[in-house]
Formats: C-alpha cells, sequence, structure tokens
C-alpha cells in the first residue's frame, strides 16, 4: 500500500519505518527542511534502539522515502497518517491541537480518490470529528474517511511494541475503512494480534485512559514508596508481592522519582481538562497529577536530607538525565526538577547520561557534565542515581571510593543491593527501605575519602 506519514518526530519516524519494514511503500512528509535533509542522509534525530538500522535498511531499498512537498505525497497515499506533536498549550494545559489542525487543512486540498486519513497523535476526544469538518469544509468534494489509531510505543522499546502490539485500536465511523485498516496491519494481523475496531471517540480515549492508568499506578506505588520508608516496610517486596496477582500484574511498580517523559505528564493533565470541559471531573487523575509533581521536589529532599541535612557548597553528582533509560528524551524528565531543587539549595551538580547530554546542555543551566560516572563523581559528596541505565547497574565502587568525597550513593531506583554497596564501605540510600537505610555517612561512621 501507499502510505504517507505527515510528521517525521518520534511517533511518525518509528511508525514509517515499522510500515515500510511490513512492505508499504511510505513516505514521511516534514516541514523541518533540516529534518528532512538529514534524514535522507541516513542522521536519526532521535534516539531509539534499532531505528537507525530500519530506517537505512528500508530507504536503500526504496520503500522509505522523506519529502518536504506535501502535495505528491497526499495525492498518491491511500492512507494518510497525521503524526504531529500535540503538546500541552501554554497556560491552560489542554493538548495543543494546532499542528494536528493545520495537518488536515494542508492534506484537505489535495487529496485524490477515496482516501483514509489516520490520526496517530495523541488527542483528546472529539478531535477526528474537527478533523473530518476541517477537511469537508476545505473540500467539499473529498471522499475521505477519517480514522483514529492511537499509538502504544514505549520509548526505548518502540520497534518491539509496534511489531509486538498488545493491541491494534482503530477507530472509525465509514466501514470502507475497517478493510483498509486491517490491510495495513495485516502482518501483525496474521500474528495474532488483536483488532479492536470502536468508534473514533472511544478509540480517542482509550489512549488517554491507558495512559492516565499507568500513571496512577506509578504514582501509587511511590506512595506506598513513602509508607514504607516510615513503617520499616520494603517497597519491592511489597510491589512484588502485589504484582504477583494477575489483577494488578507486575509492571509499572517500581518506585522512583516520578514519571516523565513525552506522554504521561501531557495527557493526565490533557484528560483533566477534557474531563472538566465534559462536567466530569477525574479526581483520581487530578490527585496523581498533583502527587507527581510534587513527587520530584520530595526527592530532592530526600538527598539532601541523606547528605545530612545540608548540600551547600557540596558537589552532588548525578547519573541519569533522560526520563528513561534507551532514549535521549529530556522532556519532564524528574533529573530536571531534582537538580533544579537541589541548585537552588547551594548545591554544585556533575551529570552524565549515556545519550541524553546533547538535550539536557540546552534545559540545564549551572550543570557541570562529564564524560562517564567516574568522571563526575570525583570529589563528590554523594552519587545520585536517577535514570536506570545498564551502565550504571555494574560500577566499580572501589574505584568510586577513591574518587569521591563522601562514600554515599543515593540509588532512586533501586538497582543496587544495600548489602553489597555496604559492603563497600558506601553509605546507601534507597527509595521505600526502612529507615536504617537513609543514614548519611557521618551517622553511620563512615570516613569519607579525603579522611
Amino acid at each position: 500500500m501507499r502510505l504517507t506519514m505527515i510528521g517525521s518526530g518520534y511517533v511518525g519516524l518509528v511508525s514509517g519505518a515499522c510500515l515500510a519494514d511490513f512492505g508499504h511503500q511510505v513516505v514521511c512528509v516534514d516541514t523541518d527542511e533540516t529534518k528532512i535533509a538529514a534524514l535522507k542522509e541516513g542522521k536519526i534525530p532521535i534516539f531509539e534502539p534499532g531505528l537507525d538500522e530500519l530506517v537505512s535498511s528500508n530507504a536503500r531499498i526504496g520503500r522509505l522515502s522523506f519529502s518536504t512537498d506535501l502535495s505528491p505525497a497526499v495525492e498518491e497515499a491511500e492512507v494518510i497518517f497525521i503524526a504531529v506533536g500535540t503538546p500541552s498549550r501554554r497556560g491552560d494545559g489542554h493538548a495543543d491541537l494546532s499542528y494536528v489542525h493545520e495537518a488536515a487543512r494542508s492534506i484537505a486540498p489535495r487529496l485524490k480518490g477515496f482516501t483514509v486519513v489516520v490520526t496517530k497523535s495523541t488527542v483528546p476526544v472529539g478531535t477526528g470529528d474537527e478533523i473530518e469538518k476541517i477537511i469537508r469544509k476545505a473540500n467539499p468534494a473529498a471522499d475521505v474517511a477519517v480514522v483514529s489509531n492511537p499509538e502504544f510505543l514505549r520509548e526505548g522499546a518502540a520497534i518491539d511494541d509496534f511489531r509486538h502490539p498488545d493491541r491494534i485500536v482503530v477507530g472509525l465511523s465509514d466501514e470502507r475503512a475497517r478493510a483498509v485498516m486491517t490491510e495495513v496491519y495485516r502482518p501483525l494481523y496474521l500474528n495474532q494480534a488483536p483488532m479492536v475496531f470502536t468508534d473514533r471517540r472511544t478509540s480517542e480515549l482509550i489512549k488517554y485512559a491507558g495512559n492516565a492508568f499507568l500513571a496512577m499506578k506509578i504514582t501509587f506505588i511511590n506512595e506506598i514508596a513513602e509508607l514504607c520508608e516510615r513503617t520499616g516496610a520494603n517497597v519491592q517486596e511489597v510491589a512484588r508481592g502485589i504484582g504477583l496477582d494477575k489483577r494488578i500484574g507486575p509492571k509499572f511498580l517500581n518506585a522512583g522519582p516520578g514519571y516523565g517523559g513525552s506522554c504521561f505528564p501531557k495527557d493526565t493533565v490533557a484528560l483533566i481538562k477534557t474531563a472538566q470541559d465534559f462536567g466530569s471531573p477525574m479526581r483520581l487523575i487530578e490527585t496523581t497529577e498533583a502527587i507527581n509533581t510534587a513527587r520530584k521536589r520530595s526527592i530532592a529532599r530526600k538527598i539532601i536530607a541523606a547528605c545530612g541535612g545540608d548540600v551547600s557548597e557540596r558537589r552532588i553528582a548525578v547519573l541519569g538525565l533522560t526520563f528513561k533509560p534507551n532514549t535521549d528524551d529530556m522532556r519532564e524528565a524528574p533529573s530536571l526538577a531534582i537538580i533544579q531543587a537541589l541548585q537552588d539549595a547551594g548545591a554544585t551538580i556533575a551529570a552524565y547520561d549515556p545519550e541524553g547530554m546533547e538535550n539536557a546542555r540546552t534545559m540545564l543551566q549551572g550543570v557541570e557534565f562529564g564524560i562517564d560516572a567516574y568522571d563526575v563523581a570525583r570529589d563528590a559528596d554523594a552519587l545520585v542515581i536517577v535514570t536506570e541505565w545498564n551502565a550504571f547497574r555494574a560500577m566499580d565502587f572501589r574505584r568510586l571510593k577513591q574518587v569521591m568525597r563522601t562514600p554515599l550513593l543515593v540509588d532512586l531506583r533501586n538497582i543496587y543491593r544495600k548489602e553489597e554497596v555496604r559492603g563497600e564501605g558506601f553509605a546507601y540510600v534507597g527509595v521505600g527501605r526502612p529507615a536504617e537505610d537513609y543514614l548519611s555517612p557521618l551517622h553511620i561512621g563512615l570516613k569519607t575519602a579525603g579522611a
């Protein structure tokens, strides 16, 4: 099939490359000439494991191409995907649909023959109706079916998620689009990936409801972690104990510094605003969003407490800046709020991330960036793991102790066992652990490296 992807950002590029790999002819269209020129040269603007190979192989055999010329891409397409950004609108938190509406206005006069226009972007309930109105107003003769087909891609595992989805959701009002969308995803359908056909508004809400529920699950275990610290319980064992219940499941029950990224923060707020607009407020999601925002600052207070209650003129080494591993995405990353709070308290910050350094430099001020964990740990009073990259899972603590001023590890992802770290002469602070885990080196009688 001939497919056109409007937008070559994260969703558009991953989806376009994967659909081309299925055997479809895909052209990704973007107004950013610099980005398109780079893609034509094989330069990928984002970090996603395996994406560079997938793009280059399909571009090389001619199934995937890139263009800034919208006209031929729309005129020749059987299916057009709208995969542009829907960031939070400044001032009120609603999803900014200006890029979606502009895409609809742009393709409308260029449509030829029966065409399925698919909303891949995450959009509020009723957006598909608005897209259809825009197209029909601009081109009353257009033979078009507007479809909702939300993405469920996890950054860092997007290609595998696309190839092996839990489900494929398609919302439509024109039954002609059912056969078209079935053919688009035929390779997955043959692998028995369930296709959920529903109406457009239900499809749009499925995306928001799914993200809100996962955000709520993360926030729930973070609140349990707080309680564990006060009661002497262990949050990891609590999570395992409840996660073995098949009704709950183990995923998204890892306590940490709060959720971030391009989806959960903006989508929870957008759902809150949509619910308020319809007179059906979502108190659970409102509370989830408020708790997650406060969580990041409370984590900074935890770090300060681990350092004896004062970080003024102290050097804190931060490992991991992106909101999760295997991505270079810094959007709403917990590290941003944590570092700002530590700086406000007078700390000097040194930081390292395997892939997010370039983006982090544009978002963080007054931070010293290092070349690896040992570089930023030099003369540090505390080493803080914010993002659980594999590169941080097997560090040489003897080497770290030699270069650090104070052997203190604050493990915000619980990737180390306290006994192991303490056996190397470090003080250890985890998340959701009994109170004795939260003692500074001075409290437990450890000597600093310089003592």
